[in-house]
């Protein structure tokens, strides 16, 4: 289970907070990056859903924040167009991110998993099922999941790589 109501766990957190406009409608705990081609709008750029050319293509890591001005929750979709949040993690620093649901798997995590992120949906999952060639495993699972029914909020660490 998450680890408290927020995406960003660690207090303090030592990362670098941004505001952008969104593109989609992705959760809070989702990977982001900025939309390629698109001019911003008064200095504010417009992100979506990672999405490369496969899955794990070493890259910033944009973690999609709660909308706390709206009083939203980790389950709060976003709109398209909606002003967003942004935190760029440090190494080590503990959060609450989406592992994707891979039907008709079992997909169990363990402590100490290394997850990777989904091409597509910005989404985590096990390093060790995705499609990445230059592989960057920019997070380890704390938490013991078993036979997720759906994407699940769980509680991860940053490893900066």
């Amino acid at each position: 289970m998450s680890r408290g109501n927020e995406i960003v766990v660690s207090s303090p957190p030592r990362g670098v907070r941004l505001e952008c406009i969104i593109s989609g409608t992705p959760k809070p705990g989702t990977v982001m990056q900025v939309k390629a081609a698109t001019e911003p709008v008064q200095g504010v750029y417009t992100y979506e859903a990672y999405d490369r050319a496969f899955d794990a293509l070493p890259g910033v890591i944009a973690v999609l924040d709660i909308d706390a001005l709206q009083g939203k929750t980790p389950s709060d979709a976003y709109a398209n167009g909606d002003r967003g949040f942004l935190y760029f993690p440090a190494p080590g620093e503990q959060l609450n991110m989406i592992i994707e649901n891979v039907a008709g798997t079992a997909d169990d995590y363990a402590i100490g998993d290394l997850l990777e992120v989904n091409d597509g949906t910005g989404k985590l999952q096990n390093a060790s099922t995705g499609t990445g060639q230059n592989k960057s495993i920019p997070f380890v699972c704390m938490e013991t999941i078993t036979d997720p029914t759906a994407d699940y909020l769980a509680h991860v660490m940053f490893t900066g790589y």
